[in-house]
């Protein structure tokens, strides 16, 4: 794909894009100046994850860790802990790891040479030249999807965006197109107009600065462009979760009790669980029977809860259990505290909604 423009032309292009920009910008906390670790913590918590979602984590985050030595000092469970319920917890780790090595490698400071910055943990081709563009005006052109969509209208690009060719394709168009001279707030425009005008649908191309230069619009393919991508088919799974209560109303946390640990509870605390094939309560007695040594106890199933991840649509299962007192054995292993500080430590948003169900029925009981 290639879209020539005369360097007259260009020009005006850029110049137009840049002033609705500079006109329209969204306010945002990572906006408020130039600083690389704002920047890229924004750039990670954005990955695949809404802006009105990052918002509150993102300032609650800043916070506790202001800077990259403060992160870089932290321990990993303090980390995930903030991050908790954001989802997508490599990133986190990620994060971490990229801070410690940046403070022992670069002095502190995100480094401004692209190679350096895609040897750091969790820091792709797309992450790298956002937050060298933005924050040191780089002259790296960048693309996401928003970036990729508003490329395949101009050039009236059919087929699938996300093919190799089409997308090395999209990346050299986008460093053509690059001014070089304001690389910051050209990056931001091109993803601010995708986000805000050249959406996915519907997309207002009235309002749109750069409409005269979209083939697209021209050919009536705005619509049809990009092509559809074909989704996985969705898989539906069942996962039961005991909630352990001893009289002192304090439960028992896991790191590796056996359900699908990296993917629902992303190796963080959570309530023993299993993967449910037929029989819920039946298998998870079972299955506590055969991990913790907990026999003869009473499952109460609370009210269900639906979890989503990426293409596996979840049944959370919860079930209270109340013992005379919590496992010995796994205690070693595990973790207890109060039902109600759970929050308190970091768990998945999976773990977070089952452990709602428990504090509801608890509240309905003492009614």
């Amino acid at each position: 794909m290639t879209i020539h423009l005369k360097p007259r032309s260009l020009r005006t292009f850029q110049s137009l894009l840049l002033a609705w920009y500079r006109a329209h910008r969204r306010e945002f906390p990572w906006r408020a100046d130039r600083d690389p670790y704002r920047i890229w913590v924004a750039e990670i918590m954005l990955q695949q994850t809404r802006i009105a979602a990052v918002i509150p984590y993102y300032d609650c985050f800043l916070r506790r860790f202001p800077d990259v030595r403060a992160l870089a000092r932290a321990r990993q469970r303090e980390v995930l802990k903030f991050w908790s319920g954001l989802g997508y917890y490599s990133r986190a780790r990620n994060l971490h790891a990229a801070a410690k090595t940046i403070v022992a490698q670069h002095g502190g400071e995100f480094p401004r040479e692209l190679e350096a910055a895609l040897s750091l943990p969790g820091i792709g081709r797309y992450t790298a030249a956002a937050v060298l563009s933005i924050a040191y005006d780089a002259p790296l052109a960048v693309l996401d999807g928003n970036v990729a969509r508003v490329l395949a209208r101009l050039g009236a690009v059919r087929g699938d965006l996300r093919a190799p060719r089409a997308w090395r394709s999209l990346s050299e168009t986008a460093q053509q197109l690059l001014a070089r001279e304001a690389a910051s707030d050209w990056n931001q425009a091109l993803m601010e107009l995708g986000e805000t005008i050249c959406t996915p649908h519907s997309p207002r191309c009235a309002a749109c600065p750069i409409r005269r230069w979209c083939e697209a619009r021209a050919e009536g393919l705005v619509d049809q462009i990009p092509a559809p991508r074909k989704k996985r088919a969705a898989v539906n799974i069942k996962i039961a979760a005991a909630i352990l209560r001893d009289p002192h109303d304090r439960t028992l946390l896991m790191k590796d009790p056996g359900a699908h640990d990296g993917v629902f509870f992303s190796r963080m605390w959570q309530f023993p669980a299993i993967e449910v094939k037929r029989n819920a309560r039946s298998e998870l007695a079972n299955h506590l029977r055969a991990t913790l040594g907990v026999n003869g106890i009473a499952l109460e199933a609370l009210p269900e809860a639906r979890h989503g991840v990426t293409f596996r649509n979840v049944t959370l299962l919860p079930f209270l259990a109340h013992v005379e007192q919590l496992p010995a054995n796994a205690v070693i292993r595990g973790r207890v505290l109060p039902l109600e500080s759970v929050a308190q430590v970091p768990i998945s948003s999976a773990t977070r909604k089952i452990a709602a169900a428990a504090a509801a029925a608890h509240t309905l009981h003492r009614h």
